[in-house]
Formats: C-alpha cells, structure tokens, sequence
C-alpha cells in the first residue's frame, strides 16, 4: 500500500514536501507530474504538479527500491511552501489512492525492510527532538548504528559460547575440558567488562538526553538570582535587595560545550521564615536533591551539609565588593569575573567529557544492557564454581536475548509500537 504525507514543518516556508513510498507511488507520480518520459532515480525533474483543482510548478523526485530511505519505491514532491499548496498535493495523492501515513510509519518501513536498525530510529527521533548540540551528537551515534554494532559484537560472543555448551550438552560423555571451559570464560569476562563499561555511561547518556540539572542555592541575598540570570544572559528572576524576595523555583537552561544545563534558581535558605517563604524553602531542598551539580554562593562562616550525592561547586560571589578564600571560584555576576571558571567547572563536575563510542540514551536501552549484564555475571559464577554446562546455558540465553533488544532482533511489538510513536507523520 502506498503511504503519503507532507514530510516538512506545518506552516508557510519557502519549500515544502510530500512524500509518498510503497509500491505503485511511481504510478500516482506519472499522473500528477508534467513529464512524460523516464524517470530516471535519483534525478530531480522540473514541472506541474497537478493537485485537481489548482497547479503549482514545483520538483518531483523517484528514488527506486530498494536503494531508498524506506526500502520501497519512493517519491517526492517539492511544492511551494504555503500550507493549502502541501494540503493540496497530499489529497490529490489520497485521491489517486495513497493512504495518510500513520506517525513514523516511514521509518517504520525503513526498519522492517533492513535499512536502518531499532536503535537507529531511536536515534533519529533524538536528533529530531534535540535540544542540545550534545543531543544531536548522541542520536547521531545511536543513527550511525555504534550501539547496534556493540550489541552485535556481544551477541557474537555469546553465540560462540553457547555453541560450546550446547555441543557439551549434547556429548556429556565427553565433558567440557579445561580449554574450552577456560575459553568460555575468557570470551564471558570479555562480554562483561563491555557491558559494565555500557552501563557505566547511562548516567552521561540521560545528562545529555534530559540535560545537567543545576541548583544554585545559598543564603538569602548570597547573589543567588543575579548569577541566574547572568548565567543566562537575561533577566529571569527578580533581583532585590530584600531578603526572601525569591519564595519558589525559577528554572531556564544554558548550554555550555553543546551540553544542555537546566539551572533551579532558589529560595534563600535560613531560619525563621514565614509560612510561604518556608514552602519557597521545601522546594529549594527538593531542587537540590534532584540536582546533578550544586552551586553553592559561599558567604563567610558557612558550614552546609546537603542532602544530595551531586558534586557541590563552591562560590565566592560578589567578589567586585569582597574578597573570600576557601571557594572553587570567585566570580562577579556584575563584572562578569570569573563567570567563565563557573561555566568551565560546571561542565566538569556537571557532565565530564562525552564519549565517542556507544552510548546508553535511552532507559529501555540501559535495562536491557543491565538485564544482559546480569545473566552473563550469573553465568560467570557457575563457570567458575565448576557447575554443568547446561545450569548456566540459561542465562546466556538471557542475555543474548536482552541484547537483542539493543540491536532490535527480540524487541517486542509493543516497544517497536512505541518507539515509531514518538515520530511525526511524514518521518
């Protein structure tokens, strides 16, 4: 069945495209487009594009199957980029019996042909919604196939263990001796230590997929909101003199390194506050345990213990007025001195440095990975305890299986339903 919908932003903008795949879309072209001859693939054609009941003078190309984004055969039109002209093609292609695509039903296409892995399309719809230079990077690996190769890789391990096994169960006469068992386990340490290292790097991944969350906390009038909002280049949050001015969380975002920073500016915590401003209070200390990095404007004879396992960054604000000892970092959001350590530091403590191989985005991607280490630890430790093959076949299995889930080979329908469903329509 053919498919078609318009692949480009609603809205009114120099250039739109509709977009048709399955067989017959050649056939729908050949009777909305002026050229008579060959359409040659890859070759964009100049002509009318006849929509019934107006015309427009736009682009058509045909990419053949199965050398196209979907697999199948492909077409688009390039029309003019207001709204009712789109509109327009989309239902004459509708009309001449092409279906509206469903949400990422394109893709989906791509996928269920062998053109493009689970993990990829994941990485496609993270480009898509990128905040982030970061977020664009990271879905670019995941879109370049760097986790679906390492899951691969893993798996291929695994199959040559397995077919170890299973030839020892087979043949238990003969046993598993010493050699094969201490290839097995060689091979099974190996698929482990990848693992553990994957699994390591989701706490970076979810960083760079939801962003680095910052707290900037203090006492009242430390300089809290002023550093927001030079932080951010604008006023944000109120500025004033008066202690308690600031009686809930003001948030906004940065980037810093392309990585993306979500900053929680505080309430002033103290003693002896009135009922509203003790709520102001509670929210800070909740931003602050949710927080991945603390920002904490240090004034003199403060001692603070906080409730948070995230690195605190200690600052010396004002530092134009005053001078203090004893901080990671003078600054003054005023002069704008030392504003550039912060960011510096705040990338460091913050997120680190980005990785250029795999990376674990995704949380069902992490579960996986942390079910497949799992199974291979179990197998690990019957390995070495000297148990019988077939106790631990299981749980290579299992994580082979949990691998798959990576790679797309044992993703359920309902996990692939939902992935395609975070698309638009016409991706």
């Amino acid at each position: 069945m053919v498919i078609s919908a318009i692949a480009t932003a609603e809205g009114r903008g120099g250039v739109a495209i509709v977009r048709m795949s399955g067989e017959g879309a050649l056939g729908i072209a050949r009777q909305m487009f002026s050229r008579k001859g060959e359409f040659v693939p890859n070759r964009m054609y100049p002509g009318e594009i006849d929509c019934g009941s107006f015309r427009d003078f736009g682009l058509c190309v045909y990419f053949r199957a199965p050398k196209s984004f979907t697999g199948e055969d492909v077409v688009e039109f390039h029309c003019h980029g207001g709204r009712e002209i789109a509109r327009g093609v989309l239902r004459r292609t509708l009309s001449l019996g092409a279906r509206i695509a469903e949400r990422g039903e394109f893709t989906k296409r791509a996928y269920l042909n062998g053109k493009l892995s689970l993990s990829a399309a994941e990485g496609m719809v993270d480009m898509i919604n990128a905040e982030s230079e970061a977020q664009v990077r990271a879905g670019y690996l995941l879109l370049g196939e760097t986790l679906t190769r390492e899951g691969k890789r893993l798996q291929g391990l695994l199959t040559q263990c397995l077919a170890s096994i299973e030839a020892d169960v087979d043949y238990p006469e003969e046993d598993l001796n010493l050699q094969s068992r201490t290839k097995i386990e060689a091979t099974m340490s190996e698929v482990e230590a990848s693992l553990s290292s994957l699994v390591s790097q989701y706490s970076a991944g979810r960083k760079i997929k939801n962003g680095v969350n910052v707290a900037i906390c203090g006492r009242p009038n430390a300089g809290k909101s002023t550093l927001f909002n030079a932080l951010l280049g604008y006023e944000r949050a109120i500025v004033s003199a008066t202690p308690g001015t600031t009686r809930d969380t003001v948030d906004g975002a940065i980037e810093i390194g392309g990585v993306l920073f979500r900053l929680t500016d505080t309430a002033g915590l103290r003693e002896g506050a009135d009922d509203i401003e003790r709520e102001g209070i509670r929210r800070a200390e909740q931003a602050i345990r949710a927080a991945d990095v603390i920002v904490w404007l240090k004034e003199d004879g403060d001692e603070m213990q906080f409730d948070s396992a995230a690195p605190v960054i200690t600052v010396a604000a004002k530092c134009d007025l005053v001078r203090r000892d004893g901080c990671d970092v003078a600054l003054s959001s005023v002069t704008g001195e030392g504003m550039q350590a912060l960011r510096d530091l705040l990338y460091e403590r913050g997120y680190g440095r980005e990785n250029e191989g795999a990376f674990l985005l995704e949380e069902r991607h992490f579960r996986a990975a942390e079910r497949a280490l799992t199974a291979v630890r179990e197998a690990l430790s019957a390995v070495r305890g000297g148990l019988y093959a077939e106790l631990y076949a299981e749980d290579v299995r299992r994580a082979w299986s949990a691998l798959g889930e990576l790679t797309g080979e044992t993703a359920s329908e309902t996990i692939i339903r939902e992935i395609f469903d975070k698309f638009c329509v016409g991706k």
